[in-house]
């Protein structure tokens, strides 16, 4: 008798994340994801509001504690949730699906998908002092209201080529990382080497020993200084704040990607220690190494703003140039790698839950969220071709701060709550650091409101948009259910 063909079970197994990153790509995760084009350009405006070293020195310092402080309090919250989706997660855990909505809605439309943009621009910007016909003066196309430069196609083109590398899995966006962000951690080291090496006596007494050190004041481009009122001065401080904290933002990155780390419990925590205290010693020592190059003026009044290219020069000559155009592009092209690969895990999770498309909550034969990808590279294309994602970062910086802040406090609830949830690492100095960090949120903000309103409504605008949006979607789900 010929036995029976055995059926095929038309059952597909589910595919789900692989664990594949260690401790060293978890870290390189957070530090790449964190430098990017920021630190050899914000020093400027900081430099301007605030008109001393002391200062310039302090602001970066005060946004490193509290990154450093937030990091470890997140350490707690991906312990007690290794899986993806980070932040999303733990606001939905210790507040309700709404808060947590709002968070991905803002991460979506703006936050994620704009930085993305501004990362991909500036690695094309830099492009061009090696090849001109990149640059960002030219015009390719002109529709009238939109002009479209060789800058942001090159851009876009970069988002779409790291998008495609992430959608080949997770080992590859992962060499990618852990490459090229040791790659710009040794360039950055290296300027900071030859930069410290190239300081000049009288430029350094110039801004450290002339007893202005601590003078808190508006330096303008053209060296003129006007003077504070009191609480304008504190205002200039968290305006200043605001250039510093988008360069030390996204260090949470590998929050959202926990659930393809090694060991989670353990290493998502140790990551956001080891990176973001890394990153925090290379800005500083950055910033020192200006102050031993370039006057204050000099820093102030640099080209576009770009203050590592004017060091640079000072310190390589004609060379310096290429030399920190060339580390410039490596370390954005890093850095928008990791921001890439890690923020398609946030609209996986919310597609999870049902408050977003469906199709983006699937993984590929790869198991990452290729849609999810895919939807992000779209959205960051946009803001690309729109030329408003600074203003829109700045006008952001609010809200993250808002969401930072949530998110922390939520440390307090879930131990209430949730007092037998398994808690691997408890956060280091609770309840004091987070305290530190949450008074300190609230100070930045209300500085802003007061001193910098145009910093601040256009961010709630656009996350309380999705307040209806979410209302719609709930109402959909139980339509359907």
């Amino acid at each position: 008798m010929t036995p029976k063909p055995i059926r095929q079970s038309s059952v597909k197994t589910e595919v789900s994340f692989k664990p594949s990153l260690r401790l060293i790509d978890a870290t390189m995760l957070v530090a790449g994801s964190m430098i990017g084009s920021g630190i050899f350009i914000v020093s400027a405006d900081i430099t301007r509001q605030t008109g001393s070293a002391g200062w310039l020195l302090f602001v970066w310092f005060i946004t490193g504690f509290m990154t450093l402080t937030a990091a470890l309090s997140y350490g707690e919250l991906s312990a007690m949730f290794p899986k993806a989706g980070g932040q999303y997660i733990y606001l939905k855990e210790a507040y309700n699906p709404l808060i947590s909505f709002l968070y991905g809605w803002s991460f979506f439309t703006v936050i994620q998908t704009a930085t993305i943009a501004a990362v991909g621009v500036a690695f094309a910007k830099f492009t061009a002092y090696l090849i001109p016909m990149f640059s960002e003066d030219l015009v390719l196309l002109d529709l009238g209201v939109l002009g479209i430069s060789p800058a942001q196609l090159l851009s876009i083109s970069v988002i779409c080529l790291l998008t495609y590398i992430n959608t080949r899995g997770i080992n590859s966006g992962k060499w990618v990382q852990t490459t090229i962000t040791l790659a710009k951690i040794l360039s950055l080291t290296l300027l900071i080497v030859f930069g410290l090496w190239a300081l000049q006596a009288d430029v350094w007494n110039t801004n450290w020993l002339s007893g202005n050190t601590w003078s808190l004041q508006r330096l303008n481009a053209d060296g003129s200084i006007e003077a504070y009122t009191t609480m304008a001065a504190f205002g200039a401080i968290a305006a200043a704040m605001v250039g510093s904290i988008f360069s030390s933002d996204s260090w949470h990155n590998v929050a959202f990607i926990a659930g393809e780390v090694k060991n989670p419990q353990r290493n998502v925590g140790l990551s956001l220690a080891l990176g973001t205290l890394l990153v925090t010693l290379l800005y500083m020592i950055t910033n020192i190494m200006y102050t031993g190059v370039l006057t204050l003026p000099e820093i102030a009044a640099s080209d576009k703003d770009r203050v590592a290219v004017t060091a640079s020069q000072v310190i390589f000559g004609s060379a310096g140039t290429v030399i920190i155009a060339s580390t410039i592009m490596v370390s954005t092209f890093g850095c928008n790698n990791g921001l890439i690969m890690a923020g398609a895990r946030v609209y996986y999770s919310m597609a999870k839950e049902g408050v977003f498309f469906q199709k983006v909550g699937t993984l590929n034969k790869h198991a990452v969220p290729e849609v999810a990808l895919w939807l992000q590279a779209v959205l960051a294309a946009l803001w690309c071709l729109s030329g408003r994602y600074g203003d829109l970062l700045d006008m952001i910086s609010f809200v993250v701060v808002l969401f930072y802040m949530l998110t922390i406090a939520g440390i307090f609830i879930l131990r209430r709550t949730k007092p037998n949830h398994p808690r691997p690492y408890k956060a280091l100095g609770y309840p004091v650091l987070p305290i530190i960090y949450i008074l300190m949120g609230i100070s930045f903000c209300i500085l802003l409101i007061i001193y910098k309103p145009q910093y601040t409504w256009p961010g709630l605008i656009i996350t309380l948009m999705g307040i209806p949006v979410y209302y719609f979607i709930a109402k959909k789900k139980t339509k359907d259910a």
